[in-house]
């Protein structure tokens, strides 16, 4: 029987490889990006065009290569950074593996200029679907400049899977500052379509993140500062008024390496437990320094996902630096046994205590039932007992009339044919006033929707009656509202009597820019201001008006969850903004709110389904209300 196992040829094998380590434009800039840190370059470039799928380009200043080094590190496994196996246990450096060029050149068209310092002369070298087309001298500034072109040309499949070009711009970005928050000593600039997006100078750490995420934060960062035997972590973490409703501003790095871990992430979350909404995001740059024997880095091709030996012991070390910096800075409350200046000044603790004063303290009733042994629990009777005669008369005068269960009965103002059925309120009074208002309006002869929980709508139908999902139903009525004004006519814009100004991540920026068209024709009037910051204009005019940061936060971090389904762009938008504009459960509805929404949702082309595949309502028929109470027959 003949042999079946043959060795894939290199330039499949380095195809397979790139499936792993190259899945987009932006892996191979974190890759570029991250060569050019280690050859100890200070002054980096990336150049883009098409979002990458035609041009990656990184110049830096770095130690360059030889002619032979500059053919050889296109070779699977071939890198400078390691030389045995113990060298893995002691990597400092961002890369290792010695795949990421030869990745590279296996789905593009590759071009390599390098120039050692104090050669005279560089080396060109040129690929082709991992094949060298071309390799000869070359006159080029000292360092090296690698440009990948034509991203997957040859791999027609995958490049069909990438999404539009802000989607893949914006991965990019976030690559880039991933890098260049790292490494706020070197030089780094960006350039996309001619067009130059960021040029960060070399500075300290806080003047990088103020250039990276804008000039608002100078001011709100604390400073995070704890150092042990075992690990050291610094950096810094955003004042509680910085915090977003959108990720993004969150930063973990580990031996200087960016990496994602929701465990250390929820540390962190858990030190602002107390001071800042559920939902919202605290910006945090922190950086980890731990022996590289206690990190396991080769875990995932992108070098993201680490481990510790010892996790737990990490956890509570970022939380307890974090709520001590907070603390520090007195962003949290905390406990100091030191006296403050203010609390040394007051007459109790200034004055001396007298011997007349102590003496008529010693005789008053409180010091007695406090210094008598099994006193402390004792009222006296003969001190100001008048004050609780009437104790019981109180507690008469504001009694409610409990029903058998034990709740208040809330009654409507209806008429009685349309009086709804009899609703047990567990609130203050004031709660029940408020729910009653909400059928004085009511016509008599008109069938009342009831809100159950603040969250589902009852209905009667002829044949029985229908239980809405109030915030479901809203989502279909304003996508199908959204919808038509994309293909139809746009919405109307309530301009605004002060315009405000957004002020938004660099990528979520980026992402804006691109989607300038749909927002107008959605009603939102934004004019780009300038490093990543727009001035809203004009909101739509069914929309309130007022945060409209808040609003279009929102919007964006609806936009990056439905990104990750395979649908457009207006889809991705229309389904976002009718998500994060739709009314919440515990929202309470008028009798006329309820009526108009059901209304609507009927008037929908598909009423009973939610964009996202969620039902909006479910029936109830008579026939199966009565076989469900008799079985117990």
């Amino acid at each position: 029987m003949a042999d079946i196992i043959n060795l894939l040829p290199d330039n499949i094998a380095n195809q397979i490889a790139a499936g792993e380590v190259i899945q987009r434009p932006a892996s191979a800039v974190k890759e570029l990006l991250e060569n050019a840190v280690d050859a100890g370059a200070t002054e980096i470039q990336l150049i883009i065009k098409d979002a990458g799928k035609e041009l990656v380009q990184v110049i830096d200043n770095g130690g360059g290569m030889s002619e032979t080094d500059a053919r050889m590190c296109f070779e699977r496994h071939a890198t400078s950074k390691i030389q045995s196996i113990d060298d893995l246990f002691q990597i400092r450096t961002m890369g290792f593996r010695g795949e990421a060029l030869a990745s590279i050149a296996a789905v593009s068209q590759v071009e390599l200029k390098t120039r050692k310092k104090g050669s005279e002369v560089g080396s060109y070298v040129e690929i082709d679907n991992s094949l060298v087309k071309k390799q000869e001298p070359c006159q080029t500034a000292e360092g090296t400049s690698i440009a990948m072109k034509n991203l997957f040309f040859n791999v027609p499949a995958r490049r069909n899977f990438l999404k539009s070009n802000a989607a893949e711009m914006r991965h990019i970005v976030d690559e880039f500052i991933r890098v260049a928050m790292a490494y706020p000593q070197l030089q780094f600039s960006l350039t996309s379509n001619n067009q130059q997006l960021f040029h960060l100078d070399k500075g300290s750490l806080k003047q990088r993140i103020v250039a990276i995420l804008g000039q608002q934060y100078n001011s709100r960062l604390v400073n995070v500062k704890e150092s042990t035997d075992y690990m050291n972590v610094y950096g810094f973490v955003g004042k509680p008024e910085t915090a977003k409703k959108t990720r993004g501003d969150q930063f973990f790095f580990v031996n200087n390496r960016y990496i994602k871990s929701p465990y250390l992430h929820h540390a962190v979350m858990s030190a602002f437990a107390d001071i800042i909404p559920a939902d919202s995001f605290p910006l945090y740059v922190l950086f980890i320094d731990v022996n590289p024997e206690h990190v396991d880095i080769n875990v995932h091709p992108t070098k993201q996902e680490i481990k510790f030996d010892d996790e737990k012991v990490m956890y509570a070390f970022i939380q307890a630096t974090v709520k001590h910096a907070l603390a520090q800075f007195n962003v949290t409350a905390t406990l100091d046994f030191d006296l403050d200046p203010s609390i040394q000044a007051l007459d109790a603790v200034s004055k001396p205590f007298t011997a007349q004063q102590q003496e008529e303290y010693t005789h008053s009733p409180l010091y007695k039932s406090f210094t008598q042994a099994n006193q402390a629990h004792m009222i006296d009777k003969s001190s100001n007992s008048s004050n609780l005669k009437h104790w019981k008369d109180l507690y008469e005068s504001n009694k409610t009339t409990p029903n058998t269960d034990g709740y208040t009965i809330s009654s409507y103002t209806v008429e009685p044919e349309t009086r709804p059925a009899v609703t047990y309120e567990s609130q203050a009074p004031s709660t029940a006033s408020v729910i009653d208002e909400r059928w004085q309006d009511t016509a008599a002869d008109q069938k009342v929707p009831v809100q159950v929980h603040q969250q589902y709508i009852l209905s009667q139908i002829k044949s029985g009656f229908i239980l809405i999902d109030q915030q479901a139903a809203h989502e279909r009525i304003l996508y199908e509202r959204y919808m038509r004004a994309l293909q139809e006519a746009p919405m109307a814009t309530q301009q605004s009597l002060f315009p405000q100004t957004l002020q938004l991540p660099p990528a979520d920026a980026v992402m804006v820019s691109e989607m300038l068209p749909e927002l107008q024709a959605l009603g939102y009037e934004l004019e780009p201001f300038g490093h990543h910051t727009f001035v809203v204009r004009g909101t739509p005019a069914d929309m309130q008006s007022g945060n409209d940061q808040a609003t279009i936060e929102g919007l964006l971090e609806q936009f990056k969850h439905f990104g990750d389904l395979k649908i457009d762009r207006r889809e991705q938008l229309v389904r976002s903004m009718a998500r994060n504009n739709s009314i919440p459960a515990g929202k309470i509805l008028s009798a006329r709110e309820m009526q108009n929404m059901i209304d609507e949702l009927f008037a929908c082309s598909m009423p009973n389904i939610a964009p996202g595949g969620k039902f909006t309502f479910i029936s109830f028929k008579l026939t199966d209300l009565a076989r469900m109470f008799e079985r117990g027959n």
